[in-house]
């Protein structure tokens, strides 16, 4: 198949066009290379990918509205994978408008392309935090999520609405895959593993927010891939008992779906620390904080959903995913790590 994937320098895109490209798909990547973090890692990333002669990389604005128009024109894709998005929830609070540029008209470009260029399954990421204020755990897709706590979740949850309409009205098969705090080897600078490792390495201390009593369901990047790869092999379909007067916010009678993608072990901050410190072999010196604005303090994902359909759900302990991080920065940073680590 030809298969877009949009933010393939990225993080989660980088590795799903290489998965694709693996297995034999032929790949085109979408990404501006903007620098809301170090361009250089994103130009590292695609570097990996370029040498395969099945992937070219357009380096395209999703909010460039004549050029989407013109890839989608030419290049006449048979699925999507959109992943490209202005990321992080503090971040939202400092620049509100790249998020409505990118992830609310950058959607657009994407579902409007799907629709006129007969695509077979538009995949799209998600985020876990849509859940927002929802206190209920695990988290399912099959709750009501009207309480997001950011502009980031508003705009996430406001993908699956667009997504759903665009279902609705043009059988385009959707499906939005929730992914709750992925890490690994390549990942986003802005994360807490890696400024965490960095500071550790270096002697700084770390920022540690709500006093460390945070828990999250980390997901190592592989199996957030496995997820993203499977779905997109699983049309989504109508789901034929859908009842609109007690309506399940995670299916549709149109052909469209939602899925959590999460590790469904919630670990403790502190815990998560302890195993980077092991890895590292360096105590952190911590700074401890209180909550930040829009955070919330736990995540935990229900994923039996994507077991049922897909029959997969992450497995990867943080031990695992944390080590070869750590491995990856000691490898990738070599030249430019103290002498003494």
């Amino acid at each position: 198949m030809k298969i877009l994937v949009t933010g393939a320098a990225g993080f989660i895109g980088y590795f799903t066009a290489k998965r694709l490209l693996d297995r034999g798909d032929t790949v085109v990547g979408l990404d501006n290379f903007n620098d809301y973090y170090d361009v250089r890692l994103k130009e590292a990333r695609a570097a990996r990918l370029e040498p395969c002669e099945r992937f070219s990389m357009a380096r395209i604005s999703l909010e460039d509205r004549a050029r989407m128009e013109a890839l989608f024109e030419s290049e006449k894709f048979d699925r999507v994978v959109h992943l490209a998005a202005q990321a992080g929830v503090r971040y939202s609070l400092e620049n509100p408008h790249s998020y409505i540029d990118a992830n609310i008209v950058g959607t657009l470009h994407i579902l409007e392309g799907c629709r006129h260029h007969g695509v077979q399954h538009l995949v799209y990421a998600s985020s876990s935090s849509v859940y927002g204020a929802n206190a209920t755990m695990p988290f399912s897709v099959h709750h009501n999520v009207d309480h997001p706590l950011a502009l980031y979740g508003v705009t996430k949850k406001a993908n699956e609405l667009m997504a759903h309409s665009y279902s609705n009205l043009y059988g385009l098969p959707t499906t939005g895959l929730r992914f709750f705090t992925v890490y690994g080897p390549y990942g986003r600078p802005d994360m807490a593993l890696f400024k965490f490792t960095r500071n550790i390495i270096e002697g700084k201390p770390i920022d540690v927010f709500n006093y460390g009593n945070h828990r999250r369901d980390f997901t190592y990047v592989d199996d957030i891939v496995e997820g993203v790869i499977r779905t997109l092999d699983h049309t989504a379909t109508p789901n034929e008992d859908w009842d609109p007067a007690s309506p399940d916010p995670g299916t549709s009678r149109a052909p469209y779906r939602l899925y959590n993608i999460g590790n469904q072990k919630p670990v403790e901050l502190t815990r998560y620390i302890e195993v980077i410190e092991d890895c590292v072999g360096k105590k952190a010196e911590k700074n401890l904080l209180p909550l930040q604005p829009g955070d919330v303090p736990d995540t935990w994902a229900d994923a039996e959903d994507l077991a049922a359909d897909v029959g997969y759900r992450p497995s990867t302990p943080i031990e695992v995913g944390v080590r070869n991080f750590v491995d990856w920065y000691l490898e990738y940073y070599k030249d430019r790590l103290p002498q003494s680590a």
